[in-house]
Formats: C-alpha cells, sequence, structure tokens
C-alpha cells in the first residue's frame, strides 16, 4: 500500500528482458540503505519487490513479470529513463496522499504538460473503459503520483501541477506522447463491484 507521494526519482541503469519478464536496476541514490529484500517500492506507480541492493553503487533491482510489462509503461522504459520512487506505507505513516495499492490499472499518454505561471497544466488520455471512476476533484494515480483530477473529458483528464511535486516528480522530463502509468481510485472500485453485485 502506498499514498502517490513520491519519495524521491530514481534513474533506470539497466534493464535485462528475458523469457517471461524483464529485471530493472535502478539508482535508487540515499534510499538503497533503507531497504530490505523482499520489501515494496512503487516504481512509476507499479508495486515492485525488492530483489537485489548495492549499497555501494546505490542501486535496487526489480524483477518484472511479462504481464507488468504488458499491463504497464514499464515496457516500453528505457536505459537512463527517470523514475518515480515511493516505499510502502508503514502503519502510523501520514497519509498525504490517498489510499495506491501498486495495480495499475492501465498505461495512458501524455497529451499535455504545459507551464501556467508557477504551476503546470497536465494532460493525460482517459481510456474510455475507465472513465465511470474518475470524478472530478477526486485522486488518480499517475505514475505513482496523487493527483486531483480538475477537468474530465470524453477521453482526458486534467491536473494542476504545483512546482514542488513538478520538480520533485519525473514530470520535469515527461514530454507529450509519453506513456504514464494510470492507477484509479480503489474505493471506487470496490463500489462499483458491490453495487453491480447487488
Amino acid at each position: 500500500m502506498f499514498t502517490g507521494i513520491v519519495e524521491t526519482t530514481g534513474t533506470v541503469q539497466s534493464i535485462v528482458f528475458r523469457e517471461g519478464g524483464a529485471r530493472f536496476v535502478v539508482r535508487v541514490g540515499a534510499m538503497v540503505g533503507e531497504l530490505a529484500l523482499g520489501e515494496s517500492v512503487a516504481v512509476n506507480g507499479c508495486c515492485l519487490t525488492v530483489t537485489e541492493f548495492d549499497g555501494v553503487a546505490g542501486s535496487a533491482a526489480f524483477d518484472l513479470l511479462s504481464e507488468t510489462l504488458r499491463v504497464t509503461s514499464l515496457g516500453q522504459i528505457k536505459e537512463g529513463s527517470i523514475v518515480n520512487l515511493e516505499r510502502a506505507l508503514r502503519v502510523g505513516d501520514r497519509l498525504s496522499g490517498h489510499f495506491v495499492q501498486g495495480h495499475v490499472d492501465a498505461a495512458a499518454k501524455v497529451l499535455e504538460l504545459e507551464s501556467a505561471g508557477a504551476d503546470h497544466r497536465f494532460v493525460v488520455s482517459l481510456p474510455g473503459e475507465w472513465a465511470r471512476l474518475v470524478v472530478l476533484k477526486g485522486s488518480v494515480c499517475i505514475d505513482g503520483m496523487s493527483l486531483t483530477v480538475a477537468e474530465i473529458g470524453d477521453d482526458r483528464m486534467t491536473f494542476w501541477i504545483t512546482p514542488h511535486t513538478f520538480v520533485a516528480t519525473n514530470l520535469r522530463v515527461l514530454r507529450m506522447g509519453d506513456p504514464v502509468n494510470v492507477e484509479f481510485d480503489m474505493l471506487a472500485k470496490h463500489i462499483e463491484r458491490l453495487v453491480a453485485a447487488r
């Protein structure tokens, strides 16, 4: 379980694709000293397990299944890519964002990212089959960031980004057309399922 509040960014050091998946090695800097084998880390919003870490290099390795590569944007990531990182929520931590599982629902595309004074306007495509779960002022997790929906269109969601969020995340390197991971609100998905069952 995560909150969508990005702790730091890392750099993809290497990617080795193999049958059934891939292994990513990410430079995580000072965070490496706080990691343990088997721990969960959200990498661009995707919950991954630490399978190896190197304190000297400041890097951690994550094994990805073929399904993860298919469903998320991680299948298109490249060496040198900047990724958002968040360690799992601990009981008693402040919940500054919203409840995020790290279970990516879909990969979407960046449609617009433009400055507006000190802030930025960020527009992401909205896959039609998920549109029913998005509400104005509700929360959506984009690449591991808990963002508030400012506008909803037929095929897009708009968010306003503060200066801090822009510089502290991978938003600073995203471009139009780039893929991003989207996780829709867990509570909305559960409510929809319960209502449908009744």
